[in-house]
């Protein structure tokens, strides 16, 4: 398991203002947080597809693909290669439809889950093992529901929960921001506590 700070945070989504507040969004919610939280603006970089912020103290680069979520490897492509970033110093951050909404969960390589942002970025860094965090927006229950469950808005109980998770992962920034990707995957894949 790489050990390597991230030199690159990606977080999927679709472009456009129909889609800023649906669920396939997680991954665009957290790095707009993150970007607040390290003081930095995102330009819109027509070479790298995609809005792309340099937050130059901790050494990361933020990027949020405009290419729509099943091309967003086109633009995680072009900026990993440009600035030479391994696939082990990258973390992207999804929707994840098999965790519930207010959970999270930090790994490394493994399956894509039929998560076509996934499997495009797979396809363009030729390998799984980079780190994802994945933000847990449920499932509808039924397969033939998905498209259209995760362009939809979530139900303002969900969101709720949504939200909190995406506090927690941005308290857990530090230690992931150092490196330090097995506290950081304790930290975060812990269920929260239920509420009393």
């Amino acid at each position: 398991m790489s050990a390597a700070a991230p030199r690159l945070v990606v977080g999927l989504g679709n472009p456009g203002a129909e889609y800023t507040e649906t669920r396939h969004n997680a991954g665009f919610w957290f790095c707009e947080r993150l970007a607040d939280n390290l003081g930095v603006r995102f330009s819109h970089e027509s070479r790298f597809h995609g809005f792309v912020a340099h937050a130059r103290d901790a050494g990361v680069w933020l990027l949020m693909p405009q290419t729509y979520m099943n091309r967003s490897g086109q633009s995680v492509g072009a900026l990993a290669r440009f600035y030479r970033i391994a696939p082990a110093e990258i973390l992207v951050v999804h929707d994840e439809l098999d965790i519930p909404p207010g959970q999270l969960r930090l790994k490394f390589g493994g399956g894509l889950g039929g998560h076509n942002g996934l499997k495009d970025t797979s396809a363009h860094l030729a390998t799984n093992d980079y780190w994802r965090l994945r933000i847990g927006i449920g499932h509808p229950g039924d397969r033939n529901e998905v498209v259209n469950y995760v362009l939809k808005s979530a139900r303002r109980e969900e969101q709720v929960q949504i939200d909190e998770a995406l506090d927690r992962a941005l308290e857990a920034w530090p230690l992931i921001a150092r490196g330090e990707w097995n506290a950081a995957t304790t930290r975060l894949n812990a269920r929260p506590a239920a509420p009393r």
